[in-house]
């Protein structure tokens, strides 16, 4: 049976896969949620037995219901394909009593191309299917690694362009560089002057700009999003926690039926809701464990049920969850309320116009399932240089913040459940401040980048990624600049229509 989706907050309902992908935020500035959380139809010890390609079908066929099997099974062959450097897509590392989901294997070594390597293709899908005559402007705000992702993905694809916003001095150097060294004739990258929230904010405001939309559509342009706020964003992401399941079945690392808790890096709140997603489906996830650097305001929503915004905007070394305003969060609100758009839609103006919202007991209970905790850079560190020494095994500053969550939550509790890490970024993305934790200041000072990054793939015996080594020559294509409220008319500056 097709599978419609809805706003969170009222304003669209009855909308197709294809359409939802297409349009990427709602109209009513709400975001696209299926009716309902389809439950896999194959079973685990199946699942166990096939390909990440293939249990990418079994999962995304239940959820994008309007593409035909060939459409989607085309999408799928062309994403997950020789840009990994790994035939398993997504392979699982055990260290220090924890198995690593190592989700950095893509073209630009974050976890973001796992599920930007079949966006455009399900957007181009979606585009034919709905008779789109428009050309698909991506527009993105960016706290480090989609805007890369997005941009790699989307390069030179047809009947698209892709504009990325960025805080300037807000990421780290490799995924600046990354970003500004991107090919592609219709790619578009710019720095603005503010943090992330500025730029995600800046990015919906433009998207509900309604007097921009009709004058991009005079002009043969409409916007669409990248961020994992799209739901094809959000569908492939749930596929690696099925898999990572089925393969330690496979593994025998665990019986089937068997619960285990998975523990995510957390900013914007889409990943860790993509395995709350598939727990939905069937998968035995016991706890979602929701680990935040000193950003801390997830860990505070589940410690008090009060999301606030409030508050001083840290940067720190792990800058991708440098966030305060967690956007997929919404969609948790909106089934915790019993999938209520008018209550949901009632929260999020009070987010917008006072700061904070605090949730009823009721929706507290429903997200029992989640777990915050929260690890400041010391103690982020702290796990990267104990995990290394001990193990040999190196991770990036996000996953150190996971690893260290983690260590929190069973010396708190006890818990000896097996535990799955989403790692979600190469260490090299990151170099300077892995090798800080690893050798000390001392290591990195006076060095660049690459010098940095060259002296760490050396102490851990490790190949330094393509995408690190291609980026040391690459000439700078864009430097783009602007202040927040010029990010409209960097737009149609960009489009031509200014």
């Amino acid at each position: 049976m097709a599978l419609s989706y809805q706003s969170t907050r009222g304003g669209q309902a009855g909308v197709t896969a294809s359409q939802a992908v297409l349009q990427g935020l709602a109209a009513d500035g709400g975001l696209f949620m299926p009716t309902e959380i389809p439950k896999l139809d194959v079973s685990i010890e199946k699942l166990a037995g096939m390909t990440y390609q293939e249990t990418a079908y079994e999962v995304m066929k239940l959820f994008l219901t309007d593409y035909t099997e060939e459409e989607l099974k085309s999408c799928i062959a062309k994403a997950y394909d020789s840009k990994f450097d790994t035939e398993e897509i997504a392979p699982l590392a055990k260290a220090d009593g924890a198995y690593y989901l190592e989700l950095y294997h893509g073209s630009t070594i974050a976890f973001k191309d796992m599920a930007l390597s079949i966006l455009p293709h399900l957007m181009t899908t979606a585009a034919k299917k709905n008779h789109a005559d428009k050309e698909i402007v991506i527009l993105t705000a960016t706290s480090g690694d989609t805007g890369k992702a997005a941009m790699a993905g989307f390069a030179d694809v047809p009947g698209t362009r892709i504009i990325v916003f960025y805080p300037k001095g807000g990421v780290s150097p490799v995924q600046e560089r990354q970003m500004r060294t991107q090919k592609g004739e219709n790619t578009a990258v710019v720095a603005i002057h503010g943090n992330f929230d500025d730029a995600q904010t800046g990015v919906k405001n433009l998207f509900n700009n309604k007097e921009l939309a009709k004058e991009l559509a005079e002009k043969g342009f409409q916007f669409s999003s990248a961020n994992s706020i799209n739901i094809g964003r959000l569908v492939p992401q749930v596929v690696y926690y099925v898999y990572a399941y089925a393969k330690l079945l496979a593994n025998e690392e665990i019986a089937a039926g068997e619960e285990i808790n998975v523990v995510v890096p957390t900013g914007n709140f889409g990943n860790i809701l993509a395995a709350y997603f598939a727990k939905k489906m069937g998968l035995p996830i016991r706890t979602l464990i929701c680990a935040s650097n000193d950003n801390k305001v997830l860990y505070d929503f589940f410690t008090t049920g009060t999301y606030d915004r409030r508050r001083e905007f840290i940067l720190t070394n792990s800058p991708s969850m440098d966030i305060l305003i967690s956007s997929n969060l919404e969609r948790l609100i909106y089934l915790s309320t019993g999938s209520d758009p008018k209550a949901n839609a009632a929260l999020m103006k009070e987010l917008a116009e006072d700061g904070h919202y605090t949730i009823t007991d009721e929706m507290r209970a429903f997200m029992a399932d989640f777990k915050g905790g929260f690890a400041t850079e010391e103690e982020n560190e702290a796990a990267i240089r104990t995990i290394f020494q001990d193990t040999g095994y190196l991770i990036d500053t996000h996953t150190g913040v996971a690893a260290a969550v983690y260590g929190q939550y069973k010396n708190e509790t006890g818990d000896q459940t097996k535990t799955v890490i989403a790692s979600t970024a190469s260490p090299f993305k990151f170099s300077r401040s892995v090798m800080d934790a690893v050798k000390g200041k001392a290591a990195t000072e006076g060095k660049d980048e690459f010098d940095v990054a060259d002296e760490l793939a050396a102490a851990a015996g490790l190949v330094l990624p393509k995408a690190v080594e291609e980026i040391r020559t690459a000439p700078i294509r864009h430097d783009r600049e602007c202040a927040v409220d010029e990010m409209e008319e960097t737009v149609k500056n960009i489009l031509g229509i200014s």
